[in-house]
């Protein structure tokens, strides 16, 4: 990930401006395909950075991309649940929403509806291909 220091301000912008339109933002591609632990790291830092996926070159790079980028069970998890006690406390008229001690934001909740999203769309996905 060093090597893309300079261009870090560029890439959250990036970011930024997707999630302002509503939209995905792939970090893009990792060209040394002999440098597993450098792509793994550019994912990471990808996923850090915001990113929802990275753009590959080629099948070898699909798994560590997957698992840099896909939600995990804790993740999905979390993410039902801020849905669901931001919901309970809109049926109940309250704007107030504390989960675990924090607060939940409606921002809170777009990023976990986002992330169920996700997680849906990868579930159809590997359902998909398990019946092929």
């Amino acid at each position: 990930g060093g090597e893309r220091t300079p261009l870090l301000t560029s890439l959250s912008l990036c970011v930024l401006a997707a999630r302002a339109h509503g939209k995905a933002c792939l970090d893009g591609v990792h060209l040394d395909l002999k440098d597993a632990e450098g792509f793994a790291s550019a994912c990471a830092q990808g996923r850090a950075l915001g990113f929802d996926g990275k753009t590959l070159i080629h099948p070898s790079t699909l798994a560590a991309a997957n698992a840099a980028f896909a939600p995990t069970l804790a993740e999905t998890a979390h993410a039902r649940r801020v849905v669901d006690a931001f919901a309970a406390a809109a049926a109940k008229g309250s704007a107030l929403v504390l989960l675990d001690g924090k607060l939940v934001e409606e921002l809170h909740v777009r990023s976990a509806k986002r992330l169920l999203s996700m997680a849906s769309q990868i579930d159809a996905l590997q359902a998909e291909h398990r019946g092929r």
